[in-house]
């Protein structure tokens, strides 16, 4: 997996690597059990402070994203359900409020914003329904 840093991006870099991650798994190139990078190795190939990197690991083991197992390395996490359906449901509710009130903004119409987004669904792995195969 490559990861890319832009040193010209007003966003953080730690948010940067943060977001390719998260994105990286929804997306399914990072599946769930494969091993990232060591903290050394990532800040060496990004050419970044360590402490960055570990930084990532660590918000991201605490997202429930990723999972370090001592002496081995750093790991996908399995998905897991651990918030109720309300709470999650709370949560992405949020994020597509977030996401609908800058379409409005930039002056989209709701077919518009639709289709965006049945568009961009095919590029990500959602989980089967329970039962489907």
């Amino acid at each position: 997996m490559l990861f890319q840093i832009d040193a010209a991006s007003r966003a953080p870099i730690y948010r940067q690597l943060a977001q390719q991650i998260r994105e990286a798994v929804a997306r399914g190139r990072l599946a769930p059990e494969s091993r990232l990078p060591s903290v050394r190795d990532l800040s060496r190939q990004l050419v970044i402070n360590p402490n960055t990197v570990a930084r990532v690991y660590t918000e991201l083991e605490r997202d429930g994203v990723l999972n370090t197992r001592p002496g081995l390395g750093v790991f996908v996490a399995q998905p897991r359900n651990d918030l109720t359906k309300k709470a999650r449901k709370d949560r992405l509710t949020a994020l597509a409020d977030q996401f609908l009130t800058e379409a409005v903004h930039l002056g989209f119409s709701a077919e518009e914003s639709l289709a965006l987004v049945s568009e961009r669904m095919e590029k990500f792995q959602f989980p089967q329904p329970v039962g489907s195969h």
